[in-house]
Protein backbone atom coordinates (compact mmCIF):
# COMPACT_ATOMS: atom_id res chain seq x y z
CA UNK A 1 0.00 0.00 0.00
CA UNK A 2 1.26 3.30 -0.81
CA UNK A 3 1.96 6.01 2.35
CA UNK A 4 -0.70 8.35 2.26
CA UNK A 5 0.68 11.71 2.53
CA UNK A 6 -0.32 14.06 5.51
CA UNK A 7 -2.48 17.11 4.48
CA UNK A 8 -0.11 19.67 5.36
CA UNK A 9 2.71 17.86 2.94
CA UNK A 10 0.20 17.30 -0.11
CA UNK A 11 1.16 20.37 -2.39
CA UNK A 12 4.88 20.18 -0.89
CA UNK A 13 7.41 19.69 -3.69
CA UNK A 14 11.09 20.60 -1.70
CA UNK A 15 13.63 19.03 -2.62
CA UNK A 16 12.48 18.34 -6.09
CA UNK A 17 13.86 19.85 -9.28
CA UNK A 18 11.15 21.08 -11.82
CA UNK A 19 11.88 21.93 -15.44
CA UNK A 20 8.97 24.49 -17.19
CA UNK A 21 9.48 25.13 -20.71
CA UNK A 22 8.86 28.51 -21.75
CA UNK A 23 8.69 30.20 -18.80
CA UNK A 24 9.54 33.26 -19.58
CA UNK A 25 5.87 34.87 -19.22
CA UNK A 26 2.27 34.66 -19.51
CA UNK A 27 1.35 30.85 -18.54
CA UNK A 28 4.53 29.46 -18.23
CA UNK A 29 5.77 32.21 -15.74
CA UNK A 30 2.84 31.61 -13.61
CA UNK A 31 3.35 27.93 -13.20
CA UNK A 32 6.90 29.07 -12.38
CA UNK A 33 5.99 30.78 -9.99
CA UNK A 34 3.75 28.30 -7.74
CA UNK A 35 6.06 25.72 -8.33
CA UNK A 36 8.72 27.77 -6.76
CA UNK A 37 6.63 28.94 -3.77
CA UNK A 38 5.60 24.90 -3.43
CA UNK A 39 9.71 24.75 -2.38
CA UNK A 40 10.77 23.32 -5.95
CA UNK A 41 14.04 24.04 -7.57
CA UNK A 42 12.67 26.06 -10.83
CA UNK A 43 14.48 25.33 -13.77
CA UNK A 44 12.72 28.28 -16.09
CA UNK A 45 13.36 27.51 -19.83
CA UNK A 46 13.12 30.18 -22.35
CA UNK A 47 14.24 30.69 -26.45
CA UNK A 48 14.43 34.19 -27.24
CA UNK A 49 13.56 36.43 -23.76
CA UNK A 50 15.85 35.87 -21.79
CA UNK A 51 15.28 39.32 -19.94
CA UNK A 52 11.80 37.49 -19.17
CA UNK A 53 13.18 34.64 -17.95
CA UNK A 54 15.66 36.35 -15.41
CA UNK A 55 13.10 38.29 -14.27
CA UNK A 56 10.77 35.82 -13.49
CA UNK A 57 13.77 33.92 -11.43
CA UNK A 58 14.35 36.95 -9.62
CA UNK A 59 10.36 36.98 -8.65
CA UNK A 60 11.00 33.35 -7.32
CA UNK A 61 14.46 33.58 -5.05
CA UNK A 62 12.73 37.19 -4.16
CA UNK A 63 10.08 35.18 -2.55
CA UNK A 64 12.37 32.93 -0.82
CA UNK A 65 12.65 30.24 -3.43
CA UNK A 66 15.31 29.00 -6.29
CA UNK A 67 15.23 29.40 -9.94
CA UNK A 68 17.93 29.68 -12.49
CA UNK A 69 17.30 30.65 -16.23
CA UNK A 70 17.82 28.12 -19.22
CA UNK A 71 18.26 28.74 -22.80
CA UNK A 72 17.67 26.04 -25.54
CA UNK A 73 15.82 25.34 -28.90
CA UNK A 74 13.48 22.44 -27.86
CA UNK A 75 13.05 21.48 -31.18
CA UNK A 76 16.58 20.41 -31.96
CA UNK A 77 16.81 17.07 -30.23
CA UNK A 78 21.03 17.88 -29.12
CA UNK A 79 19.79 21.07 -27.70
CA UNK A 80 17.40 19.32 -25.33
CA UNK A 81 20.10 16.81 -24.23
CA UNK A 82 22.46 20.13 -23.76
CA UNK A 83 19.79 21.82 -21.60
CA UNK A 84 19.37 18.32 -19.47
CA UNK A 85 22.42 18.33 -18.81
CA UNK A 86 22.81 21.76 -17.81
CA UNK A 87 19.90 22.01 -15.36
CA UNK A 88 20.99 18.72 -13.65
CA UNK A 89 24.63 20.07 -13.23
CA UNK A 90 23.40 23.31 -11.94
CA UNK A 91 19.69 21.95 -9.80
CA UNK A 92 19.66 18.53 -9.68
CA UNK A 93 18.00 15.83 -12.50
CA UNK A 94 14.64 17.38 -12.87
CA UNK A 95 11.89 15.00 -11.63
CA UNK A 96 9.15 17.60 -12.59
CA UNK A 97 8.17 18.59 -16.10
CA UNK A 98 6.12 21.04 -17.20
CA UNK A 99 5.79 21.40 -21.35
CA UNK A 100 4.84 24.96 -21.68
CA UNK A 101 6.87 25.71 -25.12
CA UNK A 102 4.95 25.87 -28.19
CA UNK A 103 3.67 28.77 -30.96
CA UNK A 104 0.10 30.05 -31.88
CA UNK A 105 -0.44 31.64 -35.29
CA UNK A 106 -4.13 32.58 -36.86
CA UNK A 107 -4.54 31.67 -40.56
CA UNK A 108 -7.47 30.78 -42.79
CA UNK A 109 -6.56 27.27 -44.36
CA UNK A 110 -6.85 28.36 -47.67
CA UNK A 111 -3.95 31.13 -46.94
CA UNK A 112 -1.99 28.38 -45.07
CA UNK A 113 1.34 27.23 -46.13
CA UNK A 114 3.41 24.34 -45.63
CA UNK A 115 6.13 26.28 -43.72
CA UNK A 116 3.26 28.08 -41.13
CA UNK A 117 1.34 24.80 -40.89
CA UNK A 118 4.99 23.08 -39.70
CA UNK A 119 6.23 25.57 -37.49
CA UNK A 120 2.57 25.37 -35.43
CA UNK A 121 2.63 21.64 -35.35
CA UNK A 122 6.34 20.98 -34.97
CA UNK A 123 6.81 23.87 -32.21
CA UNK A 124 4.33 22.57 -30.45
CA UNK A 125 4.58 18.84 -30.89
CA UNK A 126 8.53 17.87 -31.39
CA UNK A 127 9.04 20.24 -28.06
CA UNK A 128 6.68 17.94 -26.23
CA UNK A 129 8.19 14.66 -27.57
CA UNK A 130 11.72 15.56 -27.22
CA UNK A 131 11.47 16.80 -23.58
CA UNK A 132 9.25 14.06 -22.30
CA UNK A 133 11.63 11.41 -24.43
CA UNK A 134 15.08 12.66 -22.53
CA UNK A 135 13.68 13.27 -19.25
CA UNK A 136 12.05 9.28 -19.06
CA UNK A 137 15.43 7.62 -20.73
CA UNK A 138 16.50 10.02 -17.84
CA UNK A 139 14.84 9.19 -14.57
CA UNK A 140 14.26 4.92 -15.97
CA UNK A 141 18.20 5.21 -16.31
CA UNK A 142 18.25 6.83 -12.32
CA UNK A 143 15.56 4.42 -11.24
CA UNK A 144 13.55 7.55 -9.95
CA UNK A 145 10.02 8.59 -9.91
CA UNK A 146 8.50 11.60 -11.76
CA UNK A 147 5.45 13.22 -12.58
CA UNK A 148 5.24 15.51 -16.16
CA UNK A 149 2.57 17.74 -17.36
CA UNK A 150 1.56 18.80 -21.02
CA UNK A 151 -0.41 21.99 -21.41
CA UNK A 152 -2.38 21.67 -23.90
CA UNK A 153 -5.95 23.77 -24.66
CA UNK A 154 -9.70 23.33 -25.12
CA UNK A 155 -9.01 23.61 -29.05
CA UNK A 156 -7.60 20.71 -29.07
CA UNK A 157 -11.34 19.23 -28.48
CA UNK A 158 -12.76 22.02 -29.92
CA UNK A 159 -11.30 23.84 -33.18
CA UNK A 160 -11.80 27.37 -33.72
CA UNK A 161 -11.39 29.13 -37.08
CA UNK A 162 -7.89 30.07 -38.67
CA UNK A 163 -6.36 27.48 -35.78
CA UNK A 164 -6.27 24.09 -38.07
CA UNK A 165 -2.46 23.82 -37.37
CA UNK A 166 -2.85 24.96 -33.68
CA UNK A 167 -6.11 23.12 -32.92
CA UNK A 168 -4.62 19.67 -34.03
CA UNK A 169 -1.38 19.73 -32.82
CA UNK A 170 -2.98 20.54 -29.28
CA UNK A 171 -5.42 17.65 -29.96
CA UNK A 172 -1.92 15.45 -30.90
CA UNK A 173 -0.49 16.66 -27.26
CA UNK A 174 -3.83 15.12 -25.50
CA UNK A 175 -3.50 12.02 -27.49
CA UNK A 176 0.85 12.08 -26.34
CA UNK A 177 -0.38 12.61 -23.11
CA UNK A 178 -2.26 9.43 -22.98
CA UNK A 179 0.22 7.24 -24.61
CA UNK A 180 2.78 8.06 -22.71
CA UNK A 181 0.60 7.56 -19.20
CA UNK A 182 0.14 4.55 -20.54
CA UNK A 183 3.64 3.61 -21.54
CA UNK A 184 5.42 5.62 -18.20
CA UNK A 185 3.60 4.72 -15.55
CA UNK A 186 5.00 1.21 -15.11
CA UNK A 187 8.63 3.34 -14.80
CA UNK A 188 7.21 5.40 -12.20
CA UNK A 189 6.34 8.68 -13.98
CA UNK A 190 2.54 10.05 -14.04
CA UNK A 191 1.97 12.12 -17.22
CA UNK A 192 -0.97 14.58 -17.48
CA UNK A 193 -2.14 17.23 -19.17
CA UNK A 194 -4.11 20.97 -18.41
CA UNK A 195 -6.26 22.44 -21.00
CA UNK A 196 -6.65 26.26 -20.39
CA UNK A 197 -9.08 27.93 -22.10
CA UNK A 198 -8.84 32.00 -22.85
CA UNK A 199 -6.07 33.44 -20.13
CA UNK A 200 -5.53 37.08 -19.56
CA UNK A 201 -2.44 39.20 -20.30
CA UNK A 202 -1.30 42.64 -20.57
CA UNK A 203 -3.55 44.77 -23.28
CA UNK A 204 -5.86 41.70 -23.97
CA UNK A 205 -9.03 43.98 -23.33
CA UNK A 206 -8.00 46.54 -25.34
CA UNK A 207 -6.47 44.92 -28.35
CA UNK A 208 -9.64 42.49 -28.57
CA UNK A 209 -12.80 43.88 -26.75
CA UNK A 210 -15.03 41.83 -28.41
CA UNK A 211 -13.56 38.56 -28.00
CA UNK A 212 -12.90 39.37 -24.84
CA UNK A 213 -16.71 40.15 -24.09
CA UNK A 214 -17.61 37.00 -25.81
CA UNK A 215 -15.60 35.12 -23.45
CA UNK A 216 -16.74 36.37 -20.32
CA UNK A 217 -20.67 36.29 -21.72
CA UNK A 218 -19.74 32.52 -22.40
CA UNK A 219 -18.39 31.62 -19.22
CA UNK A 220 -20.26 30.31 -15.78
CA UNK A 221 -17.91 31.84 -13.80
CA UNK A 222 -17.87 35.44 -15.93
CA UNK A 223 -14.08 35.78 -16.37
CA UNK A 224 -10.90 35.72 -18.11
CA UNK A 225 -8.43 33.18 -16.70
CA UNK A 226 -5.43 34.01 -14.80
CA UNK A 227 -1.89 32.43 -15.07
CA UNK A 228 -1.99 31.16 -11.62
CA UNK A 229 -5.80 29.65 -12.16
CA UNK A 230 -3.52 27.36 -14.76
CA UNK A 231 -0.89 26.75 -12.58
CA UNK A 232 -2.68 25.98 -9.54
CA UNK A 233 -4.16 22.39 -11.74
CA UNK A 234 -0.05 22.05 -12.67
CA UNK A 235 1.04 21.92 -9.12
CA UNK A 236 -1.74 19.69 -8.13
CA UNK A 237 -0.99 17.17 -11.26
CA UNK A 238 2.70 17.07 -10.07
CA UNK A 239 2.29 16.97 -6.16
CA UNK A 240 1.27 14.22 -4.01
CA UNK A 241 -1.85 14.99 -4.23
CA UNK A 242 -2.33 13.65 -7.53
CA UNK A 243 -0.06 10.48 -7.04
CA UNK A 244 -3.18 7.96 -8.82
CA UNK A 245 -4.11 10.45 -11.24
CA UNK A 246 -2.22 9.64 -15.25
CA UNK A 247 -3.12 9.88 -18.64
CA UNK A 248 -5.77 12.50 -17.53
CA UNK A 249 -6.96 15.72 -18.77
CA UNK A 250 -7.62 18.65 -16.42
CA UNK A 251 -9.92 21.65 -18.12
CA UNK A 252 -9.29 25.06 -16.64
CA UNK A 253 -11.46 27.25 -18.77
CA UNK A 254 -14.19 28.93 -16.10
CA UNK A 255 -16.73 26.78 -17.72
CA UNK A 256 -16.92 27.97 -21.11
CA UNK A 257 -16.40 24.21 -23.14
CA UNK A 258 -19.88 23.33 -20.70
CA UNK A 259 -21.60 25.83 -23.45
CA UNK A 260 -24.01 24.36 -25.55
CA UNK A 261 -23.26 24.74 -29.27
CA UNK A 262 -26.86 24.58 -30.51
Amino acid sequence: MTDIPSVSSLLDLTGQTALVTAASGGIGAGIAARLGEAGAKVAVHYRSDEAGARQICDRIRGAGGSAQAFHAELTEEPEVAALFDKVTDRLGLPTLIVNNAGAHLVTALPDMDLQEWRAIVQGNLDSTYLVTQQIAQRLQTAQKPGAIVNIASIEGMDPAWGHAHYTTSKAGILMFTKATAFECGNIGIRINAVSPGLIGRDGIEEAWPEGVARWNEAAPLTRLGAPEDVADAVLYLLSPAARWVTGANIVVDGGVSTGSKW
